[in-house]
C-alpha cells in the first residue's frame, strides 16, 4: 500500500517528497532566478573553450579589476593570482567564490599559498572540462552557504 502512494508515475517537477530525487542539476525545471556568471581576472586566451563547458544558461565575462566584479559572481583569477586573492577576499562579500587557475607546473608552495590566501578552490592546468567542473562545485557550495546562513537565522 505505501509504495503505491509514494510512487511517482507522472513527469512532475521535482518536490520535496518526489521519490525520483534528480542528481544532475541541468535536469532540474528552469529557474527564473539570476543566472550564475563567471566573472574572469586575468588573460581569457587561457580559458578560450570554458563557456562551451559550463551549464546551460551560465555566462562567462571579462572584468578589468575587482569593481567590476558583482555580488554572487564567481571570479576566475587567471595566472599568478596570490596576492589578488587576498585582497578580492578582503573587499569582496565572503559568499562570492574565488577560483584560481594556475600552470601545470605551478609547484605545490603556489597551490597552497592560493589556498591560504582565501581562495575557494585552486586548479591547475586549465583543461575547460575540469575547470567547469570546479567552479559548477564552487556554485552548488555558494547556494549550499545561504541555505545554511537562512536556517541558522531562524535559530536567532
Amino acid at each position: 500500500m505505501l509504495v503505491q502512494l509514494n510512487r511517482n508515475i507522472g513527469a512532475r517537477d521535482f518536490s520535496a517528497t518526489a521519490t525520483d530525487v534528480p542528481l544532475n542539476p541541468a535536469s532540474l525545471p528552469a529557474t527564473t532566478g539570476p543566472r550564475p556568471v563567471v566573472a574572469v581576472l586575468g588573460p581569457a586566451a587561457r580559458i578560450a573553450g570554458l563557456a562551451q563547458h559550463l551549464p546551460a544558461g551560465w555566462s562567462v565575462r571579462a572584468a578589468a579589476d575587482l569593481d567590476e566584479v558583482h555580488p554572487d559572481e564567481l571570479v576566475l583569477f587567471v595566472g599568478q593570482a596570490v596576492r589578488d586573492v587576498a585582497l578580492a577576499r578582503r573587499l569582496l562579500p565572503h559568499r562570492t567564490q574565488l577560483v584560481a587557475l594556475v600552470d601545470d607546473a605551478a609547484p605545490a608552495e603556489m597551490v597552497a599559498a592560493v589556498l591560504t590566501a582565501g581562495a575557494d578552490a585552486c586548479v591547475r592546468g586549465g583543461q575547460p572540462a575540469i575547470l567547469a567542473s570546479h567552479l559548477v562545485a564552487c556554485r552548488r557550495r555558494q547556494l549550499a552557504g545561504r541555505w545554511a546562513q537562512l536556517n541558522q537565522q531562524d535559530r536567532r
